[in-house]
C-alpha cells in the first residue's frame, strides 16, 4: 500500500494534534539564558508521545536511532519507549558511529543486546540490499521507526541509512514511520552540484545536491516517491510524524531544543553550518581538524604558507565568513601528531554564508601554494563527496569559483522544482 504525499502529510500533522509542550503551545517564543527569543519546537517524537504512540500499538517496532534520539528531558527515546507500555520495542538498528555513539567515523558498534532496554541492537552501517533485507527479516519487526538528527548535508550518512532502510522495508512489506527533527542549518538554502547517479555511494545515494535544505521527513517523502520504486519495485507504506513550531528560516539555536552532537566530530552548530563545504576536504590529503577542538573549522597541512592562504581567501570577499591563519596538531586521523598550518573558518553571518561556494574557494585558492591541488590518492573520495568528477576537473583546470557555482544552477533549479513538492513547513 502506498500513501499519497497529501495523505502522509495529513497523517503526520494529525499526530501532532494540539498537544502542549511543557505548558506552552509549540511555536511559542521563550527566552534563552541571554534573553534572546527562542521558538518552542515539538519534535516528531514528542508529537508521537503526546499521541500515546497510537500508530505503534500492536506492532513489533524496529528503531533506527543514535545518541541524538532524545526526548526533551535528554533521555534516549529507546529508554522512554521501552518504559512505556502498549507496544513492543522489538529491535534497534545502529547507523554510523553506532546506536550509543561509541564508534569513530567510518565505523559502527558490533551487534549486541542493549543493557538499558534488553533489546537486540543490530549494526546496519553501510549495509544495503539483500544483506540488509536479511537483517530486518531476522529481527522480526513489522514496523520501522527512524529518529535521528541530520545536519542537512547529502554526504552525512544518516540519510543514506534512511534511504537504505526505506528500500529494504519496501521490499519486505514493513511499514515505515519517520519522526521529524529540525534541519539545524535552516531549511532554505540549497547548494552544490546535484549528484550524478554514476557517483552514487553511501555518501550520496540519489540525485540531490550537497546542501539539500530539507528535514528527514521531507527527504524521506522525496526518496520514497522518486527513487525507491526503481530500486525496491514499489514505495514503502510511509507515515510522517511532523514537528510543531518549526519554520524553514530557523537555525537550531533559535529553537528551544537541546543540541546533541550528531557525531563525535560535529560538536557545535557552527561546525554543521560549515560542514557542507569543508567536508569536501575529506577527499584531499589535508586535515579537516579531526582530533582538534575545531573539526571542519580548521583546515591545513604541513609546509603550507597559512598567511598567504588567508590573504587569498580574504581577497575572494566571500559572504558571511572570515579566516584566521592557524597552526594545529591533530591528535587523530589525518596528520596525527604533526604540526599543520592552515586557516580557521569563522562564520560571521550565517544567513549570507554559502558553505559549498566557500569550500570550493578554499580549494581553488590553494593553487600555487602547494605543488598541486591536494587530491593525493583521494580523488575518487572527493568525486563521491561532490557527487560528480566535474568539480574536480574544473578545479584542476583553474576554473574560478563563480563559474563553477554558476554551472550548478540548472541542476539546482530542477531539483528545486522537485523538492518543492515535498516541503512540509513554511
Amino acid at each position: 500500500m502506498r500513501l499519497t504525499r497529501r495523505a502522509m502529510w495529513k497523517g503526520g500533522m494529525a499526530l501532532c494534534g494540539g498537544a502542549l509542550l511543557k505548558g506552552r503551545p509549540a511555536g511559542a517564543k521563550t527566552p534563552d539564558c541571554a534573553g534572546n527569543s527562542l521558538h518552542s519546537v515539538q519534535t516528531g517524537f514528542e508529537c508521537l508521545r503526546a499521541d500515546r504512540y497510537e500508530i505503534l500499538r500492536g506492532r513489533k517496532v524496529g528503531l533506527v536511532a543514535n545518541p541524538t534520539s532524545v526526548g526533551r528531558n535528554l533521555h534516549h527515546i529507546a529508554d522512554i519507549m521501552h518504559a512505556d507500555a502498549g507496544f513492543d520495542l522489538h529491535a534497534i538498528f545502529g547507523p554510523e558511529h553506532g546506536f550509543r555513539g561509541s564508534a569513530p567515523a567510518g565505523q559502527s558498534e558490533a551487534p549486541t543486546r542493549d543493557p538499558h532496554t534488553g533489546v537486540m541492537v543490530y549494526d546496519i552501517y553501510n549495509i544495503a540490499g539483500a544483506r540488509l533485507d536479511s537483517i530486518l527479516r531476522a529481527s522480526g519487526i513489522d514496523l520501522m521507526v527512524f529518529d535521528i538528527q541530520d545536519v542537512g548535508s547529502r554526504f552525512y550518512t544518516y540519510i543514506s541509512t534512511l534511504y537504505d532502510t526505506i528500500c529494504a522495508c519496501a521490499r519486505l512489506g514493513i511499514d515505515y514511520v519517520v519522526l521529524d527533527r529540525p534541519n539545524p542549518v535552516s531549511g532554505q538554502r540549497v547548494e552544490g552540484p546535484v549528484l550524478d547517479p554514476h557517483f552514487a555511494s553511501f555518501v550520496g545515494r540519489q540525485a540531490i545536491p550537497i546542501r539539500h535544505g530539507m528535514t528527514v521527513c521531507e527527504i524521506a517523502g522525496l526518496f520514497n516517491e522518486c527513487f525507491v520504486p526503481s530500486v525496491a519495485g514499489r514505495s514503502v507504506h510511509l507515515r510522517y510524524v511532523a514537528m510543531k513550531g518549526w519554520r524553514r528560516d530557523l537555525f537550531f539555536d533559535q529553537t528551544d531544543l537541546p543540541w546533541i552532537p550528531p557525531s563525535p566530530n560535529m560538536p557545535t552548530l557552527q561546525t554543521a553550518i560549515a560542514y557542507s563545504g569543508t567536508c569536501l576536504f575529506e577527499g584531499t590529503n589535508m586535515s579537516v581538524g579531526r582530533g582538534t577542538a575545531m573539526p571542519f573549522l580548521y583546515l591545513g597541512t604541513p609546509d603550507l604558507d597559512a598567511a598567504a592562504w588567508r590573504d587569498r581567501l580574504e581577497a575572494a570577499n566571500l559572504p558571511g565568513v572570515a579566516f584566521r591563519d592557524v597552526a594545529f596538531s591533530p591528535s587523530a586521523f589525518v596528520d596525527k601528531g604533526k604540526m599543520d598550518h592552515g586557516v580557521q573558518i569563522v562564520i560571521t553571518d550565517r544567513d549570507s554564508f554559502e558553505s559549498v561556494r566557500t569550500g570550493v574557494t578554499l580549494i581553488s585558492t590553494l593553487r600555487g601554494l602547494l605543488p598541486a591541488l591536494p587530491w593525493g590518492g583521494n580523488s575518487r573520495t572527493f568525486d563521491l563527496l561532490a557527487g560528480t568528477d566535474t568539480l574536480r576537473h574544473q578545479l584542476d583546470q583553474g576554473i574560478g569559483p563563480d563559474a563553477i557555482v554558476q554551472s550548478w544552477q540548472d541542476g539546482l533549479a530542477r531539483f528545486g522544482t522537485l523538492r518543492g513538492k515535498y516541503l512540509l513547513y513554511g
